[in-house]
């Protein structure tokens, strides 16, 4: 029953500066006493065997960091479900109409039927900007040309292209 008494002690002689350890954590003393009170309830059955006074502040202390830490992180999640914002994995997805489907179709037949009429210089250089994502210096540096002339057979080619996707 001695430890017992001994946590007891420690716990009321330093319940002061846990709430001053607490504060700057969660940014209110209230939050803070809260969470001491919490650690107190957590420290005072535990079974560990703590043999010194030192080493009872340092686990209550702990205790108290940790708590605090959760709270952060469920203060975290909650503000993020009240933004709700959904994960972009739990968003449903719209799906196109069966005439959406066609008409896409229709527009890469298209496309693909303008790019096999062009050089091939000039198609790779528009297959890798416009589907691969490669900036103008990368499509000019693998296609061992200035950048001025990617852009040129980017800029063709999509003239090209433009017209026939929408002939209005």
């Amino acid at each position: 029953m001695k430890e017992g008494k001994v946590r007891h002690g420690v716990y009321f002689a330093h319940r002061s500066a846990l709430i001053e350890y607490a504060t700057p954590i969660l940014g209110s003393r209230e939050a803070a006493e809260d969470i001491v009170q919490d650690a107190f309830l957590r420290f005072s059955p535990a079974k560990a065997h703590i043999k010194s006074p030192e080493q009872t502040l340092a686990y209550l202390y702990r205790i108290v960091r940790n708590l605090a830490f959760d709270v952060l992180k469920r203060r975290k999640v909650e503000k993020r479900e009240a933004d709700g914002a959904a994960s972009f994995w739990a968003t449903p997805r719209a799906e196109p109409t069966p005439e959406q489907s066609l008409l896409f179709c229709d527009q890469v037949q298209i496309v693909s039927q303008v790019l096999a009429t062009l050089p091939v210089e000039v198609r790779v250089a528009v297959e890798m900007h416009r589907f691969g994502g490669f900036t103008l210096e990368e499509v000019a540096d693998r296609l061992g040309i200035s950048v001025p002339t990617a852009h040129r057979h980017v800029r063709s080619a999509m003239l090209k292209i433009a017209p026939r996707l929408d002939p209005q």
